[in-house]
């Protein structure tokens, strides 16, 4: 009881009513306390103000203070990058545990009750592959083993986003919950991105890492040059450090870019090779060296180099099946389709659905006229919607194969590609154009403008056909088979005058009067993405629907001998037949399709001119085909 009595007493002593000295004394110590918690908070305010809108944080003093415990950025240190993701990291946190404290009891109810309700944000990122397989010789455009490529622009088609994946949204799932926390948990992509952040330093380019981004930093500023000789620099200090000499070997590579120089890119290429052969290189630097080194040596026409060069990465890196998928394509570029078919043959023993792989190797079963066999690599190589698996070739293969086995789903596939962008329309199927250009199956001499090739030929047309049948009947094997897989039944000959507007001299002996014609016609005899020749067709003969390579021509047929009935042409849904002395103007690079169902011969004569839209610096610019 005593004691309860001193604490009332106590009680009443601070109550308002109590001893007034005290209360003073109370008083002040409170206000003091207050101002005092009042300053801590304003400079907490101006603090933070301070961090957040004028970058007051030393991060060298960060530095010191972790003593490199913290890697952020993954280059095997900590630096003052590495501070800057820590504090980021920190500021997210608090706005985190702030945001979760405001999580309402409904939202608590909605996830629990939907688990796996995510962000659905998600894109597919894929990336096109830089090397793409080879089509059939009509169209190939790959330079030749060995020949240098020069730093030549051509106009393409759009580049367009990737194939989407399989995976559907559900209807009932149309927008992100306010609810969710998913938004700040990064996600597995981005973690397994973070994880696999190459190491390209050593332990002594770690030591010289500042002197080392100072030049790069030179370099990603555009300042090309001046990042070069302080990377030259650097190399002639330090000739031992793979990441000087990587970042010499890189900024040649963007010099060569800028001065649109070969020379200036074999210099790369040559110190790409001397940074693998440097002890002490990372492996994530001597993959992304000999990687780049490879795809420079594919890019000046150094095929077989580029092989070596991955070889000996496959070497060096066996699990990596990205790299032995680079490797096919390297086969496939030297037209070595038994290496590239050994290749990923392997590939696919490891990996059965790497859809790159299959692709690539159903390619090569339809390349060998196993056409059913390639159908099911090539469909679903393409609906797997991997990196390097979105090219118009593949499109192009699988709907000629579907059809070539009486599948119409191929116009499914051909109306996919051409969603994709890698075809004009679903009947203009050619994959080397230049967009803009007047698109339609037939044409008149009228709209050409070519009226005076189109009279000669007409005019001339005897003289034309009786040299063709002097070469034909001297049984001189002067007529080639037809070699592009083109027919489904018959024969099918051609002697060829021109070839991608060059003349064979050889030819032309054999027909002087026909090749002295066309001299004066430059729109043909020029014409790069063409041929000029004659072609005889046997009775029994079909030739599938299929496309040209190009847009940038047009084919012109003048009928020399032609049986009475059943010899006729379809292009697109519009079906005409030859007659003798006249000339028919079709763009091939619509689908069109041949029937000779005659009891003799069918012979005529092709010209293909360019395209009359074409500009004059076009004619001359453009790639041959």
């Amino acid at each position: 009881m005593k004691q309860k009595k001193t604490v009332r007493n106590q009680a009443r002593k601070d109550s308002p009513g109590g001893n007034t000295s005290n209360k003073s004394e109370k008083k002040a110590e409170g206000n003091s306390f207050f101002s005092w918690l009042l300053v801590l908070a304003m400079l907490g305010a101006w603090l933070s103000v301070g961090v957040v809108w004028f970058d007051l944080v030393d991060y060298n003093s960060v530095v010191g203070a972790l003593g490199g415990v913290y890697d952020a950025d993954g280059d095997g240190d900590f630096d003052v990058e590495d501070a800057k993701v820590l504090l980021e990291n920190a500021t997210v946190a608090t706005k985190e545990k702030t945001l979760r404290k405001n999580i309402t009891t409904e939202g608590d109810r909605i996830q629990a009750s939907h688990p796996k309700l995510t962000c659905l944000t998600e894109k597919p990122g894929m990336v096109a592959s830089t090397v793409n397989p080879l089509g059939e010789k009509e169209l190939h455009a790959e330079s030749k083993p060995g020949e240098s490529k020069e730093f030549t622009t051509e106009e393409l088609p759009p580049a367009t986003e990737p194939v989407p994946t399989s995976v559907s949204t559900p209807e009932s799932v149309t927008e992100t919950t306010e609810f969710t926390e998913e938004p700040l948990v990064e996600s597995k992509e981005e973690k397994e991105a973070k994880k696999k952040k190459p190491k390209l330093l050593n332990k002594f380019d770690k030591i010289i890492k500042s002197e080392i981004n100072a030049a790069e930093k030179l370099r990603k500023k555009g300042k090309i040059e001046e990042s070069l000789r302080a990377f030259e620099a650097l190399v002639q200090k330090f000739p031992q450090s793979p990441r000087c000499r990587y970042g010499k070997a890189q900024a040649e590579d963007d010099l060569a870019e800028k001065m649109r120089s070969n020379d200036m890119l074999l210099k790369a290429v040559t110190t790409y090779r001397e940074v693998a052969e440097l002890p002490d290189v990372p492996p994530d630097l001597i993959k992304a060296t000999l990687k780049r080194r490879a795809d420079r040596q594919q890019f000046l026409g150094r095929t077989r180099g580029s092989l070596a060069t991955l070889e000996r990465l496959v070497q060096i890196f066996p699990e990596d099946i990205s790299i032995k998928n680079e490797l096919g394509v390297a086969h496939l570029l030297l037209g070595d389709n038994k290496g590239a078919k050994r290749i990923y043959e392997e590939v696919l023993d490891r990996a059965p659905h790497d859809g790159f792989a299959k692709v690539h190797y159903g390619f090569i079963l339809k390349s060998e006229n196993k056409i059913a066999e390639s159908i099911p690599y090539l469909r679903e190589g393409l609906e797997s919607g991997e990196p390097g698996t979105d090219d118009g070739r593949f499109y192009f293969h699988l709907g000629d194969a579907l059809q070539r086995t009486g599948d119409k789903s191929a116009y499914d596939w051909y109306e996919a590609g051409h969603r994709r962008g890698h075809f004009a329309s679903v009947w203009q199927r050619s994959l080397y154009n230049v967009p803009g250009l007047r698109a339609q199956p037939w044409w008149t001499a009228e709209e050409t403008g070519y009226t005076g090739l189109v009279k000669m030929l007409e005019r001339n047309w005897l003289t034309i056909r009786d040299e063709a049948l002097s070469v034909l009947d001297s049984n001189s094997g002067q007529f080639l088979p037809e070699d592009e897989n083109l027919r489904e039944t018959g024969d099918w000959g051609q002697f060829t005058l021109w070839q991608q507007g060059r003349k064979v001299t050889s030819s032309c002996r054999y027909v002087p009067k026909t090749c002295a014609l066309l001299e004066r016609y430059s729109e043909a005899t020029s014409c790069k993405r063409g041929q000029i020749k004659f072609s005889v067709m046997q009775a029994g003969t079909h030739v599938w629907p299929h496309t040209g390579p190009t847009n940038c021509r047009l084919r012109m047929h003048l009928g020399l001998i032609i049986p009475s009935k059943g010899c006729r042409i379809r292009c697109t849904n519009q079906t005409r037949e030859w007659e003798e002395g006249k000339v028919l103007i079709f763009d091939d690079s619509f689908e069109h399709e041949v029937w000779q169902e005659a009891e003799s011969y069918r012979l005529i004569f092709i010209v293909d001119v360019w395209h009359p839209e074409l500009t004059q610096l076009q004619r001359q610019t453009l790639s041959p085909i």
